[in-house]
């Protein structure tokens, strides 16, 4: 089990990391760098000979590998990003990049999302120096830039142009994943990720006629895609049932005792309460328009009008998504894709997801492992072109009432001291047995 230093290093490692401001705006203006080399730099006290990699400067990757035990055993790729999306100072009860431990709390943009499983790693990578232990199959370690964004400087970049470093890799562990959900009624359950929808970041743009503000106008862009935009945001996509979530509701309703209807989902989840926010986004596909830029006068009707729309997709949709694309915005309204990235789908009955449930079940025996699809995406999208199957799985033990999924990208992000200590112990049992 991971020792008491590594206990203290995870807070030292979080509260650092959130210090290194690593906003990314999506300009291309983040620079990773400075965080890298501080993650570089704890894993070569560890021993381990970490490669710094960039598509561009400052937009910095770290890659090392930690050799196994067993050379015929496939590879395990554990990974994270770097970079963190904006915060407003103004809105925080303490400054987002202060990494202040208060009250037995880790404030700080990144707490959660994901500096917290950035520092779980290098914890226990450093505890394993410590005490000589080598996992059984390779474990390669990834922190990576622009996740927040395209990727194209991270993950996609690694993929790309460096697969060598990954070769061997069969699986991949990273966020979003054994939680603790607390669902009002004193039960406990953890998540972990075997899913995630499809990313379809879409541009539409509506051409019409320009004109004079004053005057009747048929032909006006603007109508045109507030049209458009209107029948994508009031589209109600229909139920499909991938495997994962399937799993998903099944696993649930036996927590509950409930009889399992998946012809019913929507009542099914009813009747699953609270737990059932859980499974509710991934259901089915969605869309929802999020940016609008037309017009430069108000009295002049412009010849165009631009909208951008937040597309998600579930495994083995995408040729339906389009074609329903299509069809909303209609014959005077174009679209196409501004950032497009795959569905992923994991077997929930693999000896790596047992392992996963495993180690959490050891240290939290009350809670009810179950799988689940994000709804949003992560690096294991760019890193699956490797052929590598991705979870999530960054676990944290949290108290009632700390809504964990609400904190990420939200305002005072921050993760308890002991959900620190509880994932570094998780994660050590699930790498030492992966």
């Amino acid at each position: 089990m991971a020792d008491e230093r590594a206990l203290d290093e995870v807070v030292t490692f979080t509260s650092d990391l959130i210090r290194i401001d690593t906003t990314n705006r999506g300009g291309g203006d983040c620079r990773e760098r400075p965080a890298a080399e501080y993650a570089a730099a704890r894993l070569a006290e560890a021993g381990l000979e970490p490669v710094l990699l960039e598509r561009v400067p400052g937009r910095t990757n770290v890659v090392a590998r930690l050799e196994g035990t067993d050379p015929s055993a496939d590879a395990l790729l554990v990974h994270g990003h770097l970079d963190v999306v904006p915060a407003e100072a103004a809105d925080w009860s303490v400054h987002p990049f202060s990494g202040e431990v208060r009250d037995g709390v880790v404030w700080g943009r990144g707490a959660v999302d994901m500096k917290n499983m950035d520092a779980m790693i290098l914890a226990v990578v450093r505890a394993w120096a410590r005490e000589g232990v080598r996992p059984r199959r390779d474990v390669v370690i990834a922190f990576t830039a622009d996740e927040e964004a395209s990727a194209e400087d991270g993950s996609g970049f690694l993929a790309d142009r460096h697969a060598h470093l990954f070769e061997g890799c069969t699986e991949g562990v990273s966020e979003s994943g054994a939680f603790t959900f607390h669902d009002g009624d004193g039960r406990q359950i953890y998540p972990i990720a075997a899913g995630e929808r499809g990313t379809a970041w879409m541009r539409l743009t509506a051409r019409g006629r320009a004109g004079h503000g004053s005057k009747v106008n048929r032909e006006n862009a603007v109508t045109r895609l507030a049209a458009a935009i209107t029948r994508i945001g009031e589209h109600q996509w229909p139920l499909r049932l991938t495997p994962t979530v399937r799993a998903a509701l099944t696993e649930l309703a036996a927590v509950y005792g409930i009889q399992t209807d998946l012809s019913d989902p929507d009542t099914l989840l009813d009747k699953l309460g609270t737990a059932g926010k859980l499974v509710e986004a991934t259901v089915r596909n969605s869309t929802n328009p999020t940016m609008l830029d037309a017009g430069y006068k108000v009295n002049v009707v412009p010849g165009e009008a631009v909208a951008r729309v937040d597309g998600r997709y579930l495994p083995g949709t995408e040729d339906e998504f389009r074609a329903t694309m299509d069809r909303l915005t209609g014959p005077d309204v174009d679209w196409e894709f501004e950032h497009h990235e795959v569905a992923l789908q994991a077997p929930v009955d693999s000896p790596t997801f047992a392992r996963m449930r495993a180690a959490v079940e050891e240290f939290a025996p009350e809670g009810h492992v179950v799988p689940y699809c994000m709804s949003g995406g992560t690096d294991a999208k760019q890193f699956s072109r490797l052929g590598i199957t991705g979870y999530g799985f960054a676990p944290l033990r949290l108290p009632e009432g700390f809504d964990y999924q609400a904190l990420f990208h939200g305002v005072d992000e921050r993760v308890p001291v002991e959900a620190l200590h509880f994932g570094v112990r998780v994660l050590d049992r699930f790498l030492r047995t992966a």
